[in-house]
């Protein structure tokens, strides 16, 4: 039997905008196959607080049961990180602009696991659409 090669990239539909997406499975393979293994994966996303320019999907106690890895404070515009939780409630946060990624507890760290790749441009607005309209659906599924 031939082994299936593990999905590397998603479509990730924000609001009234969609994006093709690479999964980082070299630089956080854990972060990757718990977030594969939870695909299609659907929640709300509201602008940050804290962070600068960035939206982000509070999960509360959702345990993906990773630790760090290729974790940054300072995500780039496109790229998505996932908080494990801790200090903090467990999150995935996707950067459109500048961001120091950072709770009412001080800073933060998260796992880059995954990068938008198309629709850069589209990142501002979506981010603009969740500050001034509020929460906007975001679902992640394998790309196909």
């Amino acid at each position: 039997m031939t082994a299936v090669p593990p999905i590397t990239h998603l479509t990730v539909t924000a609001g009234p905008y969609s994006y093709d997406a690479r999964l980082e499975w070299a630089d956080a393979p854990q972060t990757c196959a718990a977030f594969v293994a939870r695909l299609p994966f659907e929640s709300r996303l509201v602008h940050v607080r804290w962070s600068g320019e960035a939206v982000w999907m509070p999960l509360g106690d959702m345990d993906f049961a990773v630790g760090y890895e290729n974790h940054t404070s300072y995500p780039a515009p496109g790229q998505v990180i996932l908080y494990p939780g801790g200090i903090s409630e467990t999150e995935i946060l996707l950067a459109y602009g500048g961001v120091h990624f950072a709770s009412k507890v001080g800073q933060l760290a998260g796992n880059h696991f995954l990068t938008i790749t198309s629709g850069l441009d589209t990142l501002a607005p979506l981010g603009r659409r969740a500050l001034w309209e509020g929460a906007q659906p975001i679902r992640f599924a394998a790309a196909g």
